[in-house]
């Protein structure tokens, strides 16, 4: 009897293993699963950040009116912009402000993050009141301190006990800004305050201690050892600070309203002005196009100068 097998066909490549899809691969190496946890917030940062941004850019070269009509411009936007003497001075007196409020804050910050940095009885409690003005809300905060800075208020009264006549803390053109400085100083210092005191802490001892032996004095050690250890963390504050500072907004506008004489006029709020005031947001994209371009150039020229230091 011949007996005939059947010979099966194996189909071609049938001898290697299944190569892995790119989604098993992401899963094993865990990828897969991170991306799944940050997809809901790279979704309202594309949504609620990079979406409005190119709006606004978009904007800035249109007319829009409040009805819906948009009627394209070009430049004549920005050049409107740079000829409008309302625009230069909101520019001037958010320079200013940013040049009192960063540099104050940063040195409350440095000293308290100092005293933080000691290891004494019920240290913790004294960071967490440090840090409570920065989990207070700016309007709240503005309130407070409008309340201080009263004819009649606390600050005036204890003048008042010195023999000093009471300050015009934000009806005088001269001292608003300095006024609303130390509001930011109080509000915004605790935060700051955080991080240097997390890049004091990571300063091994052993330097201060090897500086104390060689006979450097207090100061010595804070130059030559502390300060150029906090460098990364200093230029975080600083970038941070004067991005605020910028954008400075809601105490101005609980506060002063811009005035007086729009001494405290800063740029968001002639954004704010032009967009919500006189609907011409076309001219108010333009300006916070030239807000997001000087923000951006000078934290890179910062960041350029801390990597030379």
């Amino acid at each position: 009897m011949t007996t005939q097998t059947a010979r099966r066909t194996e189909p071609a490549g049938a001898g290697r293993p299944a190569r892995p899809s790119r989604w098993s691969r992401m899963r094993r190496s865990g990828s897969g699963i991170a991306l799944l946890f940050v997809a809901p917030y790279l979704l309202l940062f594309l949504v609620f950040r990079i979406g409005p941004t190119l709006a606004g850019m978009a904007l800035s070269l249109a007319k829009y009116q409040i009805t819906g009509i948009v009627e394209w411009r070009g430049l004549s936007n920005f050049q409107r912009l740079f000829t409008d003497d309302l625009f230069w001075n909101a520019l001037r007196v958010t320079a200013v402000y940013t040049v009192i409020a960063v540099p104050l804050t940063l040195a409350v910050a440095l000293v308290m993050a100092q005293l933080s940095a000691r290891s004494i009885r019920g240290i913790r409690v004294y960071r967490a009141l440090y840090f409570l003005p920065v989990i207070t809300s700016l309007v709240t905060s503005g309130v407070i301190w409008q309340w201080l800075y009263a004819e009649h208020g606390p600050l005036n009264g204890l003048f008042g006990l010195l023999g000093i006549g009471p300050v015009p803390w934000l009806s005088s053109g001269a001292a608003v800004l300095p006024s609303l400085s130390l509001l930011s100083v109080w509000t915004r210092f605790g935060y700051d305050m955080l991080i240097l005191l997390a890049g004091l802490l990571a300063i091994p001892k052993e330097y201060t201690e090897a500086a104390m032996l060689d006979g450097a004095s207090a100061w010595q050690r804070f130059w030559h050892i502390t300060l150029p250890q906090l460098k990364p963390a200093m230029f975080f504050v600083v970038i941070l600070e004067i991005v605020q500072s910028f954008q400075v907004f809601d105490v101005i506008y609980v506060m002063t309203g811009g005035g007086p004489v729009r001494s405290s006029y800063s740029l968001v709020f002639f954004v704010y002005d032009q967009g919500f005031h006189y609907f011409d947001f076309g001219y108010a994209s333009a300006a916070g196009v030239v807000l997001f371009a000087i923000t951006l150039v000078v934290s890179l020229v910062q960041r350029r100068l801390f990597r030379e230091d």
